[in-house]
């Protein structure tokens, strides 16, 4: 038979748990009786889910990513019954504006950067020590299709993903006879929060996207997330690409005079 690993051993660290993808996983890891660290910058809702989930399975960090300082003394002040890290969910990131790239505002792109990029590299960076001392575990961060392919108006979102996918790829190279499996996890058309971050509350044109189709949801991709790190130890799975059934990539787009 089959041996998948048991996921009540689990204890994940997750960056953006406050909605989407990072909720959704730590209901998931709860759900199969593994713990959380759940972080966030929206104490409210890291409550919420806490008060759901409970406090022996869910321990919540306010925090941003985009602090290193801060990011530093909160993995140093984890409790006991969570420090036992062995399982990095890089979840937290953001797209701002689909303008195109001579009228995009400049701080939406460093917002971008800053969390996509910088928030990443912190949360891997500051937790791989513990991973490797502890025998080995799984980092698990979160791409996009746009890291693949290109759309207008997706210029440095598309890059930060981009970039996402080369370091886990060159992670998995760093972390050869570590035991630490790498995934990246790069859904396509899934409906969250992630449109009205975008179009800054604008639910009109947040909603567009969505419209007269059928979409993923944060659970599809949980899913997926969650089955990657059960698999057994000698398995790797590099990345997911996952789209909507409804959606596919377009033909290329070519200029014509006239």
């Amino acid at each position: 038979m089959y041996q998948l690993l048991d996921p009540s051993r689990f204890v994940v660290f997750i960056t953006g748990a406050t909605s989407g993808f990072g909720e959704a996983a730590a209901r998931r890891y709860v759900a199969a009786g593994g713990k959380v660290i759940a972080t966030g910058r929206r104490k409210d809702r890291l409550e919420k889910l806490q008060a759901e989930l409970g406090a022996d399975n869910c321990y919540i960090i306010e925090l941003d990513v985009q602090d290193r300082a801060a990011m530093e003394k909160a993995i140093a002040e984890i409790p006991a019954p969570f420090s036992a890290i062995n399982i990095v969910l890089a979840n937290a990131g953001l797209a701002l504006g689909l303008q195109p790239a001579a009228e995009a505002v400049l701080d939406d792109w460093q917002t971008m950067i800053d969390t996509n990029i910088s928030g990443l590299v912190y949360t891997v960076r500051l937790l791989l020590p513990g991973l490797i001392a502890r025998g080995g575990g799984h980092v698990v961060t979160l791409g996009s299709v746009a890291g693949e392919y290109a759309y207008p108006g997706g210029s440095v979102y598309g890059a930060t993903k981009a970039f996402v996918k080369q370091f886990a790829l060159n992670l998995r190279s760093d972390l050869q006879g570590k035991n630490v499996r790498v995934t990246n996890i790069e859904p396509g058309l899934t409906e969250t929060e992630f449109s009205l971050v975008r179009f800054k509350g604008d639910e009109g044109k947040a909603s567009a996207p969505y419209s007269r189709t059928k979409a993923m949801n944060a659970d599809d991709i949980a899913e997926s997330i969650f089955w990657s790190t059960t698999l057994p130890a000698h398995v790797n799975i590099n990345k997911i690409e996952l789209m909507a059934t409804t959606q596919a990539i377009g033909p290329f787009d070519i200029f014509r005079e006239g």
